[in-house]
């Protein structure tokens, strides 16, 4: 984890630049498509959102306070917002367009003011802030 300065700008422009957004949007893709079948599954996205605590640290809710159908509740309606097709599993697509939605409405949040946030490594919000070092190195 690291300490960065980062505002609604440095995130729209990286998800802007879609070959920077891509690549990063797939290779986060790849890490969770663990039968390389090219699909993501729902118990394959569920086992990283559970993980990395998605719903504790972006969402302040404390997992432990909640029962496992909840909790099952929860993540399944997660990953129906990425199943756009409601086939039961996502596809590339379907993951670029959502996680696309995604970081923009963090954008959104942000706004234009910088903020100083902990991101971690290899998340989508630092490979931002890294992009926008580098442009302005």
């Amino acid at each position: 984890m690291s300490v960065e300065i980062l505002d609604g700008k440095t995130i729209q422009s990286f998800v802007e630049d879609e070959g920077a957004f891509n690549s990063s949007v797939d290779g986060r893709f790849a890490a969770l498509d663990t039968n390389h079948d090219g699909l993501l599954s729902y118990s394959e996205m569920a086992h990283e959102l559970m993980s990395l605590r998605v719903l504790e640290k972006h969402f302040g809710v404390d997992e432990s306070a909640m029962s496992h159908d909840e909790l099952v509740e929860l993540y399944r309606g997660l990953f129906a917002k990425f199943d756009r097709d409601g086939n039961g599993t996502v596809d590339l697509a379907e993951f670029r367009a959502e996680m696309k939605e995604v970081m923009l409405a963090v954008a959104n949040g942000l706004g234009f003011l910088p903020v100083q946030m902990v991101v971690e490594e290899g998340s989508f919000l630092k490979v931002a802030v890294d992009r926008e070092l580098a442009k302005a190195a």
